[in-house]
């Protein structure tokens, strides 16, 4: 797992104008995202495609924050060290990570979840959510 510095000395990780336009963008596409998800029943063979949706759902919350602190992110990974070291929240770090890693599984390996498994990934991702949108000051605590 890449840290933080890692993550700046590749350029994986630039700085970046606040852009309020692109923020509000990316919150308002991931509120679409997170409705979609919440509108069907889960399934072994939904939660291959709505495991995915929730996960980017949560990581364009993350973009959001990321460039409203002044950084544009170009790995998921990076993601990851942004919640730990710079936001200091490393349990929301590690959460995201989870997730990360089970959507990859979908993804990139074509493995299946159960429904309980898949219930259990996408209420991890709505909390996340809940915790992101609080850290951009979109929900009270």
């Amino acid at each position: 797992m890449m840290d933080w510095k890692e993550c700046w000395d590749k350029r994986i990780v630039k700085d970046a104008r606040k852009d309020e336009n692109l923020i509000k963008s990316l919150i308002e596409m991931s509120s679409i995202k997170e409705k979609i998800v919440n509108s069907v029943e889960i399934d072994e063979n939904s939660a291959l495609v709505y495991i995915p949706t929730a996960y980017d759902s949560l990581r364009e919350l993350i973009e959001a924050l990321a460039l409203k602190k002044g950084f544009k992110i170009y790995n998921h990974e990076c993601y990851t060290a942004f919640l730990k070291e710079i936001i200091n929240e490393p349990r929301l770090g590690e959460e995201f990570d989870k997730v990360r890693i089970v959507r990859n599984s979908i993804n990139y390996y074509g493995k299946r979840i159960s429904i309980e498994d898949a219930r259990k990934v996408i209420n991890s991702i709505t909390l996340l959510r809940k915790k992101i949108k609080i850290l951009l000051g979109e929900i009270k605590k």
